[in-house]
């Protein structure tokens, strides 16, 4: 005796069950997102007192480089002082 299959022929209902799992796992995955505070934005931004401290170094660059740039010992040794007096 030989019986057919009809209309099951080729199906795996297993199959078709993950492959849906696998659709809604598709939809369902979860993106890695950032957000920053204000208040880190504007420590990340250049501020004033960085600019100018930038301003002034690439001037005694500049000095050094033509040889322009005069050390006062005076000075120097003063500020020395003040620092250990402090």
């Amino acid at each position: 005796m030989k019986i057919n299959n009809y209309g099951t022929n080729g199906i795996n209902p297993y199959k078709r069950n993950a492959e849906q799992i696998m659709k809604q796992d598709a939809v369902q995955q979860k993106q890695d997102k950032i957000e920053i505070s204000n208040a880190a934005k504007q420590l990340q931004s250049t501020n004033k007192i960085a600019e100018a401290r930038q301003e002034k170094i690439d001037q005694l660059k500049a000095q050094i480089e033509n040889g322009t740039y005069e050390v006062n010992p005076s000075e120097i040794a003063r500020k020395f002082a003040d620092f250990y007096k402090q």
